[in-house]
């Protein structure tokens, strides 16, 4: 398969590209690195990447910033920057590449944990995750020509302890290759619809 791993640089990129790179042939995308350069903010960027690459047989989104910051210290610019950066970015990913992903393809997308486990500061990162999760379950029964869509939801990895461990209270880190093997399972599998959990 080719598949597009959006976001292949950072934490669960890095993981993911280890495991699929084994089997799979990996275009590697990033806001300034990878094989092409893509901003999923901007539709006419991610337009113009699915023009450059071609069509992939699956795409990976492992990308998406969100604002932390204590709820009463959040304003509705700050809700509305996480969303356009963590859903409607990957939503522009999937959009564009409705028409351009090979026949019985698929998109799986990255959520996250926090909004079924909230930490201190994480309220638009939940917001975030659930608005995810609610969109892919909603557009699996609409996708045209067999495709097929799935978002997975880690926990926090053990990679990722040194930088954001402190923000996790009480949190079990996820072992790195368990990650790697949920967004296998939606690539090279056959579920659609699916919030893939990695606690």
């Amino acid at each position: 398969m080719r598949i597009l791993v959006v976001g292949a640089a950072g934490d669960i990129g890095q993981v993911v590209c280890d495991e699929l790179g084994q089997r799979h042939d990996l275009i590697r995308a990033g806001r300034s690195s990878g094989d092409v350069q893509v901003d999923l903010a901007d539709a006419a960027s991610v337009a113009a990447m699915y023009a450059k690459i071609g069509p992939p047989d699956a795409v990976i989104s492992t990308t998406g910033d969100v604002h932390f910051a204590p709820v009463s210290q959040q304003t509705a610019q700050t809700f509305l920057d996480s969303l356009q950066q963590k859903v409607i970015g990957q939503v522009n990913l999937v959009l564009a590449g409705l028409d351009v992903v090979a026949d019985g393809g698929s998109f799986t997308l990255t959520s996250g944990i926090l909004d079924r486990v909230p930490i201190p500061m994480g309220s638009a990162a939940a917001m975030a995750n659930g608005a995810l999760g609610g969109f892919v379950r909603g557009a699996a029964g609409e996708m045209p020509r067999g495709l097929r869509i799935n978002v997975v939801s880690p926990g926090l990895l053990e990679v990722s302890v040194p930088r954001y461990g402190a923000w996790f209270p009480g949190h079990v880190p996820v072992a790195s290759d368990r990650v790697a093997q949920a967004f296998a399972f939606s690539v090279e599998g056959t579920a659609t619809g699916q919030v893939i959990t990695v606690d």
